[in-house]
């Protein structure tokens, strides 16, 4: 079966080698491994093409696509266009994988067949200590026990429910919040898959930013047919990120 793997990426040469070496390193045999970068003003796209060979050598589809995009979710919908995997997992610049994280999505989709799958996640702090995000299906839908850069989408889905709005910060979140009400069936694996760096923008620290994702997160909850109350959580959850960043 084959598995899609997106990276997306913009001025990332100073990350995206550890991510790309993680797509390099997977066990998994049958991978297409798609970079959308954004035209980058730095080396990043350069970086990227010294892996060609070695991806050639292990057969693994290997694609790099460079042009200005309108954000991160326009790219991530750009490679979810390109993709010809039955599964699609999303690993952003900067971040990577454990060398069994498609593996492990791929046994649990061969095991019962699912439309989304988690696992659980190492947070990175700045200063290198590691925080487990563990994953688990909340009766309450809240991204505090969901993990996007451990998440592993049949392509089947994408097409049911279309690709990610490219309206706010969170519309991961969004994307979630829209399986889980068309009740599509999700897989949890309580295994760490991924690793991801904290301290970008869902984790700037200031009133503004923060106010702005709260409010993001709300609307998402809104268009999903939660109610009023689902503010509370908006709240928690970037009081949450403030103390843990």
């Amino acid at each position: 079966m084959l598995v899609s793997v997106i990276t997306i990426c913009y001025n990332s040469e100073a990350v995206i080698r550890k991510t790309i070496e993680s797509v390099l390193a997977q066990t998994w045999p049958e991978i297409e491994y798609l970079i959308i970068d954004g035209a980058s003003k730095d080396n990043t796209v350069a970086v990227a093409r010294e892996y060609e060979e070695r991806f050639a050598a292990r057969g693994i589809s290997y694609q790099i696509f460079s042009e200005p995009d309108k954000g991160i979710y326009d790219a991530m919908n750009k490679g979810i266009r390109k993709a010809s995997g039955e599964l699609i997992g999303l690993i952003n610049s900067g971040d990577w994988y454990e060398p069994d994280a498609v593996e492990t999505a791929a046994q649990a989709y061969e095991r019962e067949h699912y439309d989304l799958f988690y696992a659980d996640i190492n947070l990175v702090r700045e200063n290198g200590s590691i925080l487990v995000k563990h994953s688990r299906m909340d009766r309450f839908p809240t991204s505090r026990h969901w993990n996007h850069p451990t998440m592993f989408v049949t392509c089947e889905t994408y097409d049911d429910l279309g690709l990610y709005r490219n309206e706010g910060i969170h519309d991961d979140f969004e994307f979630f919040l829209r399986a889980r009400r068309a009740r599509k069936k999700i897989t949890i694996v309580n295994k760490t898959i991924a690793n991801f760096v904290t301290g970008g923008a869902s984790n700037a620290k200031s009133f503004a930013k923060c106010k702005k994702r709260c409010l993001d997160r709300y609307r998402d909850y809104r268009l999903n047919g939660y109610s009023r109350l689902s503010m509370i959580e908006c709240v928690a959850i970037e009081a949450a990120k403030y103390i843990l960043s």
